[in-house]
């Protein structure tokens, strides 16, 4: 590790609050506008935060040590590591246990994946076009931690140089990681490994996990936990979903909780905050956003007797 009294030019160095724990985190900068962090903590308790929406960079992190869930199932660590499309971020709340955590970032803004990743033109591949959203929600994926992923990530982690010579280094290394968590998902793309077409069993457990989930509206499985329970795989599970439903399991939970609101608001008998609660969210904003995204109009005006103006 680097010695944490002499950081060297485009480096910072982030104790973390004793409150929280102890550790630090170590920023570098080691091309313009590209961040690498590095986290190297011990969490003193269970962590419980909550992120707003905001203009998400793009972002590839890896954990050596630990691990993050969101409400939504996904999940940093143990297994997964984690793609953050640019875009506009969920508001969301992210679950840390306590103990130790490495973990490894890589943040920059959406023009480099081209300086990186370009077609024969030196413009972005359009694989990766996905992770470019603008104003539209984010891409999130967890790709699978392989052997080599954490490979590499140690060897960020422990790099042995200083100076120019660390920044090629880590350069270099970053431009690896980056493209072994991506080489899935371009396979995929490319019909190098494409998901077998479901069985017939598999599609049952599907139906199954998809009733627990209209089952438990107000407070709903990881998806994880919802695999698990069917007997499928996470991977399996996303898939079958965007196959047999045309949406992702997130997708399909909220479509369902907006329909369920509009009834209840439609019956004059709920208050928007009893609504927002009675379908899962702690949240009146969020239910707000989320219900005028559906169908372009807010939960009150719903509750007053306005029409849809669109249903996406």
């Amino acid at each position: 590790m680097n010695n944490l009294q002499n950081p060297e030019p485009n480096e910072f160095i982030y104790q973390i609050p004793s409150w929280r724990g102890k550790g630090y985190e170590q920023n570098i900068e080691v091309h313009p506008n590209l961040w690498l962090s590095i986290l190297d903590m011990e969490e003193h308790d269970n962590l419980l935060e909550k992120t707003y929406e905001w203009d998400h960079p793009v972002q590839f992190s890896v954990g050596l040590l630990g691990k993050c869930v969101d409400e939504y199932g996904g999940q940093l660590g143990e297994g997964h590591t984690l793609i953050s499309g640019s875009g506009v971020q969920r508001a969301m709340l992210m679950k840390s246990p306590k103990g130790r955590y490495i973990f490894v970032n890589i943040e920059m803004p959406p023009d480099l994946l081209r300086t990186f990743f370009p077609d024969e033109d030196g413009q972005i591949l359009p694989q990766l076009k996905f992770l470019i959203k603008g104003n539209d929600w984010q891409t999130l994926l967890y790709p699978q931690t392989t052997t080599a992923i954490q490979g590499v990530t140690q060897q960020i982690v422990n790099c042995p140089y200083k100076g120019i010579t660390k920044r090629m280094y880590l350069q270099g290394k970053i431009q690896e990681l980056m493209a072994l968590q991506l080489a899935p998902i371009l396979a995929e793309q490319d019909g190098l490994q494409p998901f077998p077409r479901l069985k017939a069993q598999t599609i049952t457990r599907i139906y199954h996990a998809k009733e627990i989930l209209l089952s438990r509206l107000e407070n709903p499985l990881s998806i994880l936990e919802l695999a698990q329970m069917v007997g499928v795989s996470d991977r399996t599970l996303r898939y079958g979903f965007r196959e047999l439903f045309g949406t992702t399991v997130f997708g399909y939970l909220t479509n369902k909780r907006m329909e369920q609101a509009e009834q209840l608001l439609r019956s004059g008998q709920l208050t928007v905050t009893q609504v927002a609660n009675l379908v899962g969210y702690v949240q009146q904003g969020h239910f707000a956003i989320a219900f005028k995204r559906k169908f372009g109009i807010t939960p009150s005006e719903c509750l007053l007797g306005k029409k849809n103006i669109c249903d996406s």
